[in-house]
């Protein structure tokens, strides 16, 4: 029976460890880079931006075929009819037959647009098939080959104002999923010191709760010796009971904090998460005037407004275009027979030629061309003036965000000193309090000015890393290797200029 309990004594020895591990959850450390690197890998807000890039790059493919050769297939086969129909007789008066017929027709055409001139050449190639079931006859008319060019005139050119404005915009979404990622990176920054300020709050409540406790238990024994008054041992008794119910709300800010980061950077684990306090920054400083011309060239917003301002410019010329002389052209020259048999169609056929010049002009309208001309001339001035409005609002918010981040910058050393200081003073308070020579009034000042400044050194560095991303994203350049944010990498046939 002994060699037993002592057995099992071994085997629960061995076993408590594991089972320890087991019932608590992992402790997983990350820093800042780690959490934002995570959040714009696979967050819903990362799969977002990289959807609408995803979708800019396919309408840019179709725009992009829209100046290609088309070619299509077009046909019907068949186009059976069995009915009565009414039949003009040789000597003029109708008469009500009973026919059943088939038609059939098949076509492949080869076009392809003008940009410049908004026209279009194309080649085709027809065929027609009649069968008439009721006198057994069969008839084939084709055109072999056809020639052709459509081209309007004196009209609004949407191909060429396209061709000016769709690669703009193709570049501004690419630009935007930068400007989102940086976006992405603010939110994660913010979301990151949110959890971080919950586990100081955690970490503080957990000390201030060991030491009130500690120093409860000394002024008890003063207390009985009759060295300390009963108003002081309830005033540290009072300290114990709020730093439990302060350890509380800590503990419940902490699971908050990390539910809502995990959340948004898209972990499905149960670790728990420890963040580490980021400790280097950035050297040097920020000049507002190179930062302001990084956010013009890197920046959609240059873009934006040159793709605006032609848009508005496109709706002017469409204004005039569409409201006076307008006319077209369209000719074609081919071949084109007919035959009781396929192989007819392709025998000595004959020359086929059409031409049509077709024409509208306003005569009288009652002002409404002047109207709609002078609506769009207005509207291209209101676009003037708000892209030159939003660009005055844009080169304010990086030149504020310049000067908010050097400011920031430069209050990190000060609320790291005062940090250090406060913790140091507590320490020197607590123990001169334990040998009586200070009140526990001191006491407490000494204990709020040190989580104050502790809790003041976090938010100084949760503002800074955030104005850092936030500075980011205004101009999508890093500052920190001195070179523009690197832009996704190209697909295939995806450049402007191919």
């Amino acid at each position: 029976m002994k060699k037993l309990y002592l057995f099992c004594l071994l085997f629960v020895m061995m076993l408590l460890p594991c089972v320890q591990g087991m019932a608590q959850p992992a402790v997983r450390q990350m820093d800042l880079q780690e959490v934002i690197a995570l959040a714009q890998e696979q967050s819903a807000a990362a799969r977002q931006a990289e959807t609408s890039r995803e979708n800019s790059y396919w309408q840019w493919r179709s725009f992009k075929s829209e100046y290609r050769p088309q070619l299509g297939l077009t046909g019907t086969l068949p186009d059976f009819s069995r009915t009565i129909m009414p039949v003009t007789q040789p000597d003029g008066t109708t008469d009500f037959k009973p026919v059943s017929i088939n038609n059939s027709e098949l076509g492949l055409s080869l076009s392809q647009v003008i940009g410049p001139t908004g026209g279009r050449v194309f080649v085709t190639s027809l065929m027609q098939r009649f069968d008439d079931f009721d006198r057994g006859q069969t008839r084939y008319n084709g055109n072999p080959a056809i020639i052709g060019i459509e081209q309007p005139m004196f009209a609004y050119n949407e191909l060429a104002w396209a061709k000016k404005i769709e690669p703009l915009r193709y570049q501004e979404s690419q630009r935007k999923f930068l400007e989102e990622r940086e976006q992405v990176a603010v939110k994660a920054t913010e979301l990151y010191f949110d959890l971080l300020l919950a586990q100081t709050n955690h970490s503080i409540a957990s000390k201030n709760q060991s030491n009130n406790d500690t120093l409860y238990q000394i002024a008890n024994e003063k207390y009985k010796l009759g060295r300390l008054s009963k108003n002081d041992l309830l005033q540290l008794r009072l300290a114990v009971l709020n730093a439990e119910l302060a350890m509380a709300q800590a503990a419940l800010d902490q699971q908050t904090a990390a539910l809502a980061l995990k959340t948004y950077i898209g972990m499905k684990d149960t670790d728990e998460l420890r963040l580490r306090t980021p400790e280097g920054i950035p050297a040097g400083i920020v000049e507002a005037v190179p930062a302001l011309a990084e956010a013009k060239k890197n920046r959609k917003e240059s873009l934006n407004f040159s793709r605006r301002l032609l848009e508005a410019e496109g709706l002017v010329a469409k204004a005039k275009g569409d409201n006076g002389l307008n006319a077209s052209l369209f000719a074609t020259f081919g071949l084109t027979n007919r035959g009781a048999s396929f192989t007819d169609i392709y025998t000595h056929p004959e020359n086929q030629q059409r031409a049509r010049i077709g024409f509208t002009m306003p005569i009288m309208d009652w002002g409404r061309q002047r109207s709609i001309y002078k609506v769009a001339e207005l509207n291209k001035q209101l676009v003037q003036y708000t892209v030159d409005q939003e660009e005055a609002n844009f080169e304010q918010a990086v030149l504020t965000q310049v000067n908010q981040y050097n400011t920031l910058k430069a209050r990190l050393a000060t609320t790291a000193e005062a940090d250090a200081i406060a913790a140091e003073r507590y320490e020197i308070a607590k123990n001169t309090f334990v040998i009586g020579r200070i009140s526990i009034t001191d006491l407490n000042i000494a204990l709020s000015e040190k989580d104050q400044a502790r809790r003041a050194h976090i938010a100084s560095l949760s503002s800074f890393w955030i104005a850092h991303y936030t500075l980011r994203q205004l101009t999508l350049y890093d500052f920190e290797e001195q070179q523009p944010l690197p832009g996704p990498p190209l697909r295939t046939g995806e450049g402007v200029g191919k």
